[in-house]
């Protein structure tokens, strides 16, 4: 199956596009992928950028000047991007992996929430 390598005109992008558009991005604009390894270490750093942003936003912590401009969907979007990159290079399809994901937690957890006390 041939995707886009463009957002759809209402700019609804599948997974399967984002990891598309990321390969392409990368291959034209980024010359080529960091190594794995390198690509996990920018994950860890930008969920940390996304907990610094919820610790000031919805947390106790007030914000530093250099955090007032920061937007909690950019910094999402910086996590997705590199997960991404991490499936790409790993050969992972994110749609399939979440597709089963979402079997495994039906089965594993189909009542198990609806169960808990602590939810009620």
């Amino acid at each position: 199956m041939v995707y886009p390598t463009t957002p759809a005109p209402d700019g609804e992008i599948s997974i399967r596009q984002a990891q598309t558009l990321i390969d392409d991005w990368i291959k034209t604009t980024g010359v080529r992928y960091f190594s794995e390894l390198t690509n996990m270490a920018i994950l860890t750093e930008e969920v940390g950028e996304v907990a610094r942003l919820m610790s000031r936003l919805y947390g106790d912590q007030s914000f530093k000047p250099s955090d007032k401009d920061k937007q909690l969907g950019d910094e999402l979007a910086d996590v997705l991007w590199v997960l991404c990159c991490i499936a790409n290079q790993t050969g992972v399809d994110l749609t399939a992996a979440l597709h089963n994901n979402f079997l495994k937690k039906n089965i594993r957890d189909g009542q198990r929430h609806k169960e808990n006390e602590k939810l009620k």
